[in-house]
């Protein structure tokens, strides 16, 4: 009688595999389309809902690529099951992401916004890392050190058995990534940050909220980012005059600088400033000569983003052409780079492509103080 007991259940399980096999299948043969999903500014991936599955699509991880990569996203059901053809795929991935390695700290603030922070496992550069949450789960082992991003600790990454990896590159040729991806762990490139402007790289938290099926989660995040966002733009449009603004610093001989097309430059456009290289349309940043510089911009009444320097006196120190400016001379040095974390990591590198809004409020703020009078700014401090 126990025999035949346990025969029973072992006939009933294989039933219902066979079956799920069988509609699988019939699904990946049958269903030629799927429903796309809505990106307002994002352009650098795409989402299809299937009635079942998932396919995640990336057109461009990195400047002037040649490769589409696409990713089929199944539930473990589904996997242990499948019927698809996945040489069709760059990667097969399993959905809900259980546990993940990023390699960008500009991934981390989506993690935590969709509330799966837990989820990551190991990160190569944790020094670098900003956010209190991350760096507490450092600290407690939870999230482990991989070394460089050029050369990841494959053999510490292969321990921690991580669904996929969330991978940049700024071209085709990344050994690394391609040696992890061959040893059996999807590789998923995410190109956030080729997008030209600052709501589309935000966007790019519903790339990680279909990865672990929070997609209405993400639309929402999203859509109050970007209300957030258009509010402070149409309450900047107020102002009646628009302060001059110079920005970026000198490198060696070359001054770097934000060209007119860039999202650096969007943001001041938004905050309706008069960004005296606005008219600019090269690829970039730009790359000019002091003497030029300070032509066009040494009465300039704000200077913004003065390279890494945290102090006036640092300004000075580095060169005493810094002295000559308006901004330098009337204290209207403003950066970001003395906001960081517990160790040290630029928090604006970390959040600010996931936060626009907080970005665009802190330079209306500091442009326009009387349009938000109660605002303190999250990312630019002056420099003293």
């Amino acid at each position: 009688m126990k025999h035949y007991h346990k025969f029973s259940l072992l006939l009933l399980f294989l039933t219902l595999v066979l079956n799920c096999k069988n509609d699988v299948s019939k699904q990946a043969n049958s269903i030629t389309t799927g429903q796309e999903s809505n990106l307002k500014y994002a352009t650098g991936f795409s989402i299809t809902n299937y009635n079942n599955y998932k396919v995640l699509e990336i057109n461009s991880p990195w400047p002037k690529s040649e490769k589409n990569y696409s990713y089929l996203l199944l539930t473990k059901e589904q996997a242990m099951v499948s019927a698809f053809n996945k040489e069709e795929y760059d990667g097969i991935v399993t959905i809900p992401i259980e546990e993940i390695v990023v390699t960008s700290t500009t991934h981390i603030p989506a993690l935590e916004l969709l509330s799966v922070e837990q989820t990551l496992v190991g990160f190569p550069g944790t020094d670098y890392v900003s956010s209190e949450k991350t760096i507490k789960r450092i600290a407690n082992n939870q999230v482990r050190e991989l070394g460089k991003n050029g050369d990841i600790n494959t053999e510490v990454l292969l321990e921690l058995k991580p669904n996929a990896v969330i991978g940049y590159g700024v071209s085709s040729s990344n050994k690394t990534l391609e040696t992890i991806n061959k040893l059996g762990v999807p590789v998923i490139y995410n190109g956030d940050w080729v997008e030209t402007s600052a709501l589309a790289k935000a966007e790019w938290i519903k790339f990680f909220g279909v990865l672990y099926n929070k997609e209405k989660e993400a639309d929402s995040i999203f859509n109050e980012i970007e209300a957030n966002y258009l509010e402070a733009k149409n309450l900047a449009a107020q102002a009646t005059k628009q302060p001059t603004v110079l920005s970026g610093a000198l490198h060696k001989d070359v001054w770097y600088l934000p060209s007119g097309t860039s999202p650096e430059a969007q943001f001041l456009k938004d905050a309706n400033v008069n960004y005296l290289w606005s008219d600019t349309d090269q690829k970039g940043s730009l790359a000019l000569s002091f003497e030029s510089v300070f032509e066009k911009g040494y009465n300039a009444k704000i200077w913004l983003s003065p390279s890494y320097y945290r102090s006036l006196n640092d300004l000075e120190k580095a060169s005493q052409h810094y002295v000559k400016f308006s901004a330098f001379k009337n204290k209207q040095v403003y950066s970001f780079a003395n906001t960081t974390g517990a160790n040290g990591g630029v928090l604006y590198y970390e959040l600010g492509t996931a936060r626009p809004d907080l970005v665009l409020k802190d330079i209306i703020k500091i442009c326009h103080p009387n349009l938000l009078p109660n605002y303190q700014t999250y990312f630019f401090k002056p420099l003293k």
